[in-house]
């Protein structure tokens, strides 16, 4: 496993020349706060001494453009810091995404959509926090306080001795310190993630919450979680109250021991009162980046935790062949880095139409009995297989196995001839297509959501895809037309269209297999007529599966597949088994299909 340092290290490494600017900016500014004492000590001393008022007005000019140009640089070192912080962390974040994209169902069904979307985004935001903060404050300080020590010595060995062991006591003590909240840190994160999540998903279902009048639930379930982020954060705080009572006592000694050897020294004669001065105000300086690296410590605290848990997210692998994605650079992983790059990738699915070779194929979504159990079949290129049972049978299992949404438990599936944990994932989806009865549409244009957001695709091929399903007429009705926007969740759309605009999205990628899950046994007959007429136009000239609850869709195929509990109870040609009296197809064709499937 990498460490955090790992972590940091891979998107900052990139950003080295903005990093070394940012060094030298605050490399400026200590130099400019260890130099203005002195001209504050030695204007003490020359005013004590009757120098003349010409010589003191130099060196108070001088103090103020010090002290000008020390702010600029403040302000310099701000900029860059949060600038180098929020670039990385946006490449972070971006990687991260990627990764959550990647991951196989199975997370996803054991992860909310709000837990994934808090660490994604609270605990990269977290970490982002306190990079713009290290560089300036931690980063700063420390170098403040080198200087400090060093000019303390200078003035005074015994006064750098004292100074030079409290430094170390007091540092001892923060690290002591460093991790004692983190524990409390990480699981106050998890508890805001477990509320984001919950709060994500009863949102989500808000219609079904309010006609099942279980308002009153979803309340309790909000309590009890607000309870739970209540208490991890009273104890989170609580850790923290405890390092900031024993950084403050420091901070106490570090102050008395500062005014008691200054007068001391004073009262024997061997400094002046702007040697005082200058030892009091080096000792305040020297307490300044201390004070600043311990407010920063909870900062520190909440970004570890929040590593800790993006180091989590990376850890989750996804489905395998899944390392690269087109047009960008391999996946970071937290346990190897970067793998390396193979020196010949996956052969290419051939064009057109694929074949599709199904070898004793078994799965299991635990340990539970098979959702399907020793499936084996051919479907030659071009063919158009029709695939029907009860719920529960495997159908959905078979679609989601094809597109490597699952892996399979034994067995294989070949695809145009290759195994289909030989292809690439980006090939694989590219050229194997789903329409279900849920068509997923996105809050933007219509442009956007035939293209998926790829800006490259030119209107040309949009608007054709759009008449080829029979929305042409509807695309020309709408006074913006391709930039025509559209609600979350397709509000404004039928589902009809809704499902016309899903198939204008398989029509502009051109796959060789598309697989139609009950993609219209919601809609009418009326609206599954032209639903038909866009179905046909899609089917011409390629492989399909067709998982239907309609005898008018299963007319189309040229072979039929009855699953009953995983297995297969029927398969071959669907005129054949239709002029068989004994088949289960034939007699789905006498009773109809709804009394066969109950």
């Amino acid at each position: 496993m990498r460490t955090q340092s790992d972590l940091l290290l891979r998107y900052l490494r990139p950003r080295w020349a903005a990093l070394l600017l940012l060094l030298g900016a605050l490399a400026g500014s200590t130099v400019l706060q260890l130099l203005t004492p002195r001209v504050l000590g030695r204007f003490i001393d020359n005013a004590l001494g009757g120098a003349g008022a010409a010589f003191l007005i130099t060196l108070a000019l001088t103090y103020i453009g010090m002290a000008t140009g020390l702010q600029l640089l403040s302000l310099a070192s701000t900029y860059l810091g949060q600038n180098l912080a929020w670039q990385a962390t946006n490449d972070l974040r971006g990687d991260l995404f990627d990764h959550v994209l990647r991951l196989g169902l199975p997370v996803h069904h054991r992860r909310t959509p709000g837990e994934l979307i808090q660490r994604i985004d609270g605990d990269v935001g977290a970490l982002a926090g306190f990079l713009s903060q290290f560089s300036v404050q931690i980063l700063g300080n420390a170098l403040l306080l080198a200087g400090v020590l060093a000019v303390l010595f200078g003035t005074d060995w015994r006064i750098g001795l004292v100074f030079f062991l409290f430094t170390l006591v007091t540092l001892w003590v923060f690290r002591s310190s460093r991790t004692m909240a983190v524990p409390a840190q990480k699981q106050n994160a998890e508890a805001k993630a477990q509320l984001m999540g919950f709060i994500e998903e009863r949102l989500g279902g808000l219609e079904e919450v309010r006609s099942n009048g279980a308002g009153e639930h979803v309340m309790q379930g909000l309590f009890r979680l607000s309870r739970v982020r209540l208490r991890t954060i009273v104890k989170s705080y609580l850790m923290y109250a405890v390092r900031w009572s024993v950084t403050h006592t420091t901070f106490t000694v570090g102050n008395l021991l500062a005014l008691g050897l200054g007068t001391l020294l004073f009262f024997q004669g061997r400094v002046s009162l702007g040697t005082v001065y200058l030892i009091y105000s080096y000792t305040d300086l020297l307490l300044t980046p201390l004070q600043e690296i311990s407010n920063q410590m909870q900062d520190l605290q909440k970004a570890t935790a929040g590593t800790e848990r993006v180091l989590e997210l990376f850890a989750l692998m996804p489905e395998q062949g899944a390392e690269t994605r087109p047009g960008g650079g391999a996946a970071w992983r937290p346990g190897g880095g970067l793998p390396a790059r193979p020196s010949a990738g996956p052969a290419p699915l051939p064009p057109g139409p694929l074949g599709l070779e199904l070898a004793n194929l078994t799965f299991r979504y635990d340990q539970s009995t098979p959702a399907l159990d020793g499936i084996s079949l051919r479907l030659a290129p071009g063919r158009i297989l029709g695939v029907i049972g009860r719920t529960g049978s495997g159908k959905s299992t078979l679609a989601r196995l094809l597109l490597r949404f699952y892996d399979p438990s034994g067995g294989e599936i070949r695809l145009g001839g290759q195994e289909i944990r030989a292809i690439s994932p980006h090939d694989l989806r590219t050229r194997v297509a789903l329409v279900t009865q849920e068509v997923q549409l996105f809050q933007g244009t219509v442009r956007e959501n035939v293209t998926i957001f790829d800006s490259a695709v030119p209107d040309e091929a949009i608007t054709h895809a759009l008449n080829e399903v029979g929305l042409g007429e509807w695309l020309g009705a709408q006074p913006a037309g391709l930039e025509t926007r559209l609600g979350s969740g397709g509000a404004g759309l039928s589902a009809g269209q809704a499902q016309l605009l899903a198939f204008a999205r398989v029509l502009l990628r051109d796959p060789g297999l598309i697989i139609l899950d009950e993609a219209s046994s919601r809609l009418d007959p009326a609206t599954e007529r032209l639903l038909d007429q866009a179905m046909a136009r899609l089917l011409q000239g390629r492989t399909a599966i067709l998982i239907a609850h309609r005898l008018a869709t299963l007319e189309r195929v040229d072979e039929i597949l009855v699953l009953e509990g995983g297995t297969v109870a029927e398969h071959g040609a669907q005129r054949l088994l239709a002029d068989d009296p004994d088949s289960h197809y034939a007699r789905l064709r006498r009773v109809g299909l709804g009394e066969v499937l109950a």
